[in-house]
């Protein structure tokens, strides 16, 4: 048994059993995969995969619990070259940063100019997609961490940590109707053509959660995953825009007016995502401390051992 076999069997899994991609992601010859995977089959004297001629369909129930075995395996592999890359260079290496276009425009542009400043050997990347996609990033080993709303603190294999709460705001032009109202009520809201998020982005469930508990069925007119697409629309006088609080600016958006709604739809909580069992290098650990006050590097730890009562805001 070897590491390549260990390799070869994630990769063919990862690449929905196709030994021909597998083999391209690996810089090998297909040949060479499929005879490693029989090879290891035949060591642990069980059919790892299911096949249909030559060809891998999918895991068999020992194939499973072989799998897990392997992402275990691989991961600590992985932890292992890390900590020795961590004590060759402290300060240089790369960090991998997976978020929604509303963070990275949003909430990361501090914290990622104060990182650089105090890591400039550090290659930074920031790479965007929705909530699942981000998560599956981190899963993955393509990104060192998940920036997001709670809709990834559920996600087996993270351990995610709440950064900040923020509530949606209402968007609308200058002297519209609903700025003359002391406070609004969903009713009000939903008289009027909505711009929002998609149901993926910016804790879009909790808004239709909220309408739906009053029996209400507003008329979403556009939704996005961006919130200058939603306050260009909005700006246009084609609806009322809700985004998250954030996203609004006072100096920048000059021809809107905002309205805060947490009281109609709720806080909601930004939250950092980690692969369990991970191992960070000490620069990540200061990226997230930059990011929220509320969290240090003991928090983190308690977190990562599974800690979960001294954390939440």
């Amino acid at each position: 048994m070897n590491l390549h076999q260990l390799r070869f069997v994630r990769e063919a899994v990862r690449q929905n059993y196709n030994l021909t991609d597998a083999a391209k992601a690996l810089f090998t010859s297909q040949p060479g995969v499929s005879k490693a995977i029989i090879e290891l089959e035949e060591e642990l004297g069980i059919d790892i995969f299911t096949r249909h001629g030559k060809r891998i369909r999918g895991l068999t129930e020992p194939g499973r619990l072989v799998l897990r075995s392997v992402e275990v395996i691989m991961q600590e592999i992985d932890s292992l070259k890390r900590i020795g890359k961590e004590y060759a260079a402290q300060d240089s290496g790369s960090l991998t940063i997976a978020t929604t276009h509303t963070q990275a425009r949003y909430t990361l542009p501090a914290a990622v100019q104060a990182f650089m400043l105090k890591f400039p050997k550090v290659r930074l990347s920031l790479l965007q997609g929705n909530p699942r996609q981000i998560a599956e990033m981190v899963q993955r080993d393509q990104a060192d961490l998940a920036i997001a709303t709670e809709s990834i603190a559920a996600i087996d294999g993270l351990i995610t940590l709440p950064c900040s709460q923020w509530e949606h705001v209402v968007v609308v032009p200058p002297e519209h109707a609903l700025l003359k109202l002391k406070s609004l009520t969903l009713e009000d809201i939903a008289a009027f053509s909505l711009i929002t998020y998609d149901s993926a982005f910016a804790g879009r469930s909790k808004i239709d959660h909220a309408f739906a508990l009053r029996d209400l069925k507003p008329d979403i007119l556009l939704e996005a995953i961006d919130a200058d697409v939603i306050k260009t629309y909005v700006e246009l006088g084609m609806g009322v825009g809700i985004i998250a609080g954030m996203a609004f600016d006072l100096e920048r958006d000059k021809n809107l007016r905002a309205i805060p709604v947490g009281h109609l739809f709720g806080m909601n909580v930004s939250r950092v995502a980690i692969k369990q069992g991970a191992y960070l290098r000490s620069y990540v650990y200061t990226f997230i401390e930059l990011l929220s006050p509320t969290l240090n590097r003991k928090l983190i730890e308690q977190a990562m051992r599974g800690e979960k009562d001294h954390y939440e805001l």
